[in-house]
């Protein structure tokens, strides 16, 4: 277990721990770190790492970069460099893209076929320039009156991003208009999580309260998230859930325990 004092410090002031003893940096790089020690360079407008630190391997072809509660800075420094990059501003450019650009190095060194971004439910900066620049996404829902709310929202602030990145790339100079994709995002479908097993008599095999909610998931899809950005799924596909009936059940106070343990759930001690 890493030093907390230390970490913190290059949290404070990435670029003054990193000088103040390069062997001290050199070794926490040979160790797994947190996404916004990555991303902190970015945020403070120094020097990238020479190289990444290892993921952590949670199992065979599963790695992980672990999440930290201060990423909430990076985020402001998105949000507050965000108008920069219509002017092209470098660190601008470099602060926006920062993420997806970590997640293409870690694939090429470590041949990942897959790399998923575990986001919040927000709709703020970092989600914005994280969501716009993947290839794809994934709803996953609740069967309930906040997910489809849920996909109002995001529907309707992914045309708006759509709108600002368009306008963005027609302003960008090919070279620096190289650091984005080639395309927006794509919707990939939702998922159906439910807390309690399923029950129902229905194709969905949900019980009837949560069938209800499910079954105005696939309408509010259609009506909100607009068809450029799912128009490479078929009606079939955009009917049904990923995964089919497949049940995603609640963990209770199972993710409790593996933070207790520093374990992952499937790990946690009987």
């Amino acid at each position: 277990m890493e030093n907390v004092g230390r970490r913190d410090n290059y949290i404070d002031d990435f670029n003054s721990a990193r000088k103040k003893s390069p062997a001290a940096f050199e070794e926490m790089l040979r160790e797994s770190r947190s996404v916004h020690f990555i991303l902190k360079p970015s945020e403070d407008g120094t020097a990238e790492i020479p190289h990444l630190p290892p993921p952590f391997e949670l199992a065979k072809d599963l790695h992980i970069l672990p999440g930290r509660l201060t990423l909430h800075l990076y985020e402001d420094k998105i949000a507050s460099r965000w108008s920069d990059v219509y002017q092209g501003d470098p660190l601008a450019i470099r602060t926006v893209t920062r993420a997806r650009s970590i997640a293409e190095e870690y694939a090429r060194l470590y041949k990942y076929d897959v790399v998923i971004f575990d986001t919040s439910p927000s709709l703020g900066a970092l989600n914005k320039a994280v969501i716009s620049l993947v290839d794809g996404f994934v709803i996953p829902c609740n069967p309930d009156m906040f997910s489809v709310y849920g996909i109002r929202n995001i529907g309707n602030s992914l045309s708006i991003w759509k709108k600002q990145f368009e306008t963005i790339f027609h302003l960008l100079s090919s070279e620096k208009r190289s650091y984005f994709p080639d395309d927006f995002v794509r919707f990939l479908g939702f998922t159906i999580y439910n807390a309690r097993r399923y029950s129902g008599n229905n194709d969905w095999d949900l019980a009837t309260a949560h069938y209800n909610f499910a079954q105005q998931i696939p309408t509010t899809v259609k009506s909100y998230i607009k068809k450029e950005i799912r128009s490479h799924l078929s009606e079939a596909q955009l009917a049904k859930p990923i995964g089919g009936m497949s049940v995603m059940h609640s963990h209770a106070t199972l993710p409790s325990m593996a933070q207790k343990y520093h374990l992952p759930i499937w790990q946690v001690p009987s």
